[in-house]
């Protein structure tokens, strides 16, 4: 069964016709052609495919898009403004936070939550925040130094 829902992505109303086995994640990549959300495992292990769903980060691919009508969702595309990368790209690039790129969206969506929640996380907290996130790539020293360098 379809259904036309009513979404906010990045600040701009979208209407879209959704089969009910669509996931969030589809319905970003293939309805709306926003790439920049990944999709990793689809099982919600890695964290690739995080987003923002009314300011807190879930898992793209375990979220029906039947269940998103009248939300407010931000993917990686809607953190830059007017060409200018958000504060969080910046510290992820400064501090070597990014290798292969493929987890660099999520970290930096869990980091916005992160740092909206708490200004001021500890070490410890900012770990437990991560736990969702996997990287493969870069370790994570240098996502904990982009992270501290926010704060």
């Amino acid at each position: 069964m379809k259904k036309i829902l009513t979404f906010n992505v990045n600040g701009e109303v979208r209407e879209v016709l959704v089969d009910g086995t669509e996931t969030l994640l589809f319905v970003l990549r293939e309805g709306l052609n926003l790439k920049g959300t990944k999709e990793g495992c689809g099982r919600g292990d890695c964290g690739a495919c995080t987003v923002l769903l009314n300011g807190k980060p879930v898992n793209s691919c375990l979220v029906l898009a039947m269940t998103i009508n009248g939300m407010d969702i931000t993917t990686i595309e809607g953190l830059e403004k007017d060409g200018e990368l958000h504060p969080i790209q910046k510290a992820f690039i400064d501090n070597g936070a990014v290798q292969c790129g493929y987890c660099t969206p999520g970290m930096i969506l869990t980091t916005k939550s992160l740092l909206e929640e708490n200004s001021k996380p500890s070490d410890e907290e900012i770990k437990h925040y991560f736990e969702g996130n996997l990287c493969r790539c870069t370790g994570y020293a240098s996502i904990m130094r982009a992270v501290k360098s926010l704060i």
